[in-house]
């Protein structure tokens, strides 16, 4: 079956979603736009007309909002609202938890229990359970393993069996991916030192983790009101105690 076909499905299962998306994300940077996402609302618009269903409620706002603008970009959460996936694995993607930016910090630094900068498959099986638990929702371990194996081949984005930070914030709205905002921003070595002298409040070259929450506070609140990228560079390698060298 093609992501074509599965369009035209009552009920979408967690590995059809993954292909649906993997199809219409041709250049696999992690989102729909321009093409592809037009590409996606007139196939989908194809498939339920050619399956005998009309669009839903929410399958209809988004095509109000996208289908006239060639300037719209969605992320796998948005997808997520509009098709009829399975209940259990769309838990993942309207997660009370990944609402925000401080919430995903808090969230990474919790089931990033080795402090190693990553979160393998057993630290991402947890999450993903707690999160079914914390639903009121039981699954057995073998669909659990499955949900976890469908969701490091959507956001692992260089196959290394494993989610750095950048890809695991994928699970945020694109609206609160506070990484979507700063792709492909520099700093020169004189902003580095003087963003990372700010922050090492001790002058003993590392940012532990309590002058680390006050960088990420001040991130996130910078980004909400200016989006100013200053500080990105430094979060971007300080996800845990950090050094300038």
């Amino acid at each position: 079956m093609t992501a074509e076909t599965h369009l035209q499905g009552v009920e979408i299962s967690a590995a059809q979603f993954f292909e649906i998306w993997h199809h219409y994300d041709s250049d696999g940077n992690g989102y729909m736009d321009g093409k592809e996402l037009q590409n996606f609302i007139q196939e989908l618009q194809q498939a339920r007309k050619k399956a005998g269903l009309d669009l839903t409620p929410e399958m209809k706002a988004f095509v109000d909002q996208y289908g006239k603008t060639t300037d719209g970009k969605i992320g796998i959460v948005e997808l997520a609202q509009i098709l009829p996936t399975e209940e259990n694995f769309l838990l993942f993607f309207r997660c009370q938890q990944l609402k925000s930016s401080e919430d995903f910090m808090q969230t990474w630094r919790k089931y990033d229990s080795d402090h190693s900068g990553f979160i393998d498959s057993e630290e991402l099986k947890s999450f993903l359970k707690d999160l079914l638990q914390k639903a009121n929702k039981q699954i057995e371990d073998s669909k659990l393993t499955e949900y976890t194996e469908i969701m490091l081949r959507m956001f692992d984005a260089n196959n290394d069996g494993k989610l750095e930070l950048t890809e695991l914030a994928r699970l945020l709205p694109v609206q609160e991916n506070f990484l979507i905002k700063f792709q492909g921003v520099k700093m020169c070595a004189k902003e580095f030192n003087k963003a990372f002298e700010m922050y090492d409040q001790d002058g003993n070259g590392y940012i532990d983790e309590n002058e680390l929450d006050a960088l990420l506070k001040d991130l996130c609140e910078k980004n909400k009101k200016a989006g100013n990228a200053l500080f990105l560079p430094v979060f971007c390698h300080c996800q845990q105690t950090c050094s300038r060298w």
